[in-house]
């Protein structure tokens, strides 16, 4: 069974929430860390670079979502 664009679009949608609200999570959470002393840099970096990665994530499915103006 195929599935439609729509349920395709969808479901692209959802995970695009969930990655937005990690996102925005993550940033709450580096934010809160680094106004810390006693933080652990490497425990930081590693919140960073997740974070970096889901908002490439995020672009990636952003740009599946937009119609292809050369069809």
């Amino acid at each position: 069974m195929a599935v439609s664009d729509s349920e395709s679009d969808d479901s692209l949608r959802g995970k695009l929430a969930e990655l937005k609200l990690e996102h925005r999570d993550l940033d709450e959470i580096i934010t809160s860390m680094a106004a810390d002393l006693g933080i652990d840099d490497l425990q930081l970096r590693r919140l960073k670079k997740r974070k970096l990665m889901i908002k490439d994530h995020i672009a990636r499915l952003e740009s599946q979502l937009i119609p292809d103006l050369n069809a």
